[in-house]
């Protein structure tokens, strides 16, 4: 069994607009073959609160908007470090990116054949681990300016 019609055209509807609202290393498994209750996860991280709870709303708002998709369940609003759209046909998993390190849901689905994505959505990925550079780099630097 494969992901449907319907379902691929939720993730890439998803995942153009979590890269839209700068999500890092968007990601899409079909798991149509290992779980019945679902044909794909769509896995995206931001590296803040305010930033995931954009990326999920700005999913629900495209999805609504132009397929008429509405979630059944939204999960995990109160901390906004993990929060679940389900879909039915697709699961969207929008994670704090520590969460996204820790749970490391790519490794639980590794075995699941990865679902091609929007150019925008493919360009996202190792963009956690830039920005985690980044913050490092930022972090090195004194007040004045001057390196240590």
């Amino acid at each position: 069994m494969t992901a449907t019609d319907r379902s691929l055209e939720l993730i890439n509807t998803a995942a153009q607009a979590a890269a839209d609202k700068l999500a890092h290393d968007v990601i899409a498994y079909d798991v149509s073959d290992v779980l019945s209750i679902t044909d794909a996860f769509l896995l995206a991280s931001a590296p803040n609160d305010r930033q995931v709870r954009a990326i999920v709303d700005e999913i629900e708002e495209r999805l609504l908007k132009e397929l008429g998709a509405k979630p059944v369940r939204r999960e995990g609003d109160r901390e906004s470090r993990w929060i679940l759209l389900d879909y039915v046909d697709i699961v969207v998993h929008v994670q704090h990116s520590e969460e996204r390190v820790f749970y490391a849901l790519e490794r639980l689905w590794k075995d699941c054949p990865e679902l091609e994505l929007p150019a925008d959505a493919k360009a996202t990925r190792g963009k956690a681990e830039e920005h985690a550079k980044l913050q490092a780099a930022e972090a090195d630097q004194e007040p004045d300016g001057e390196w240590r």
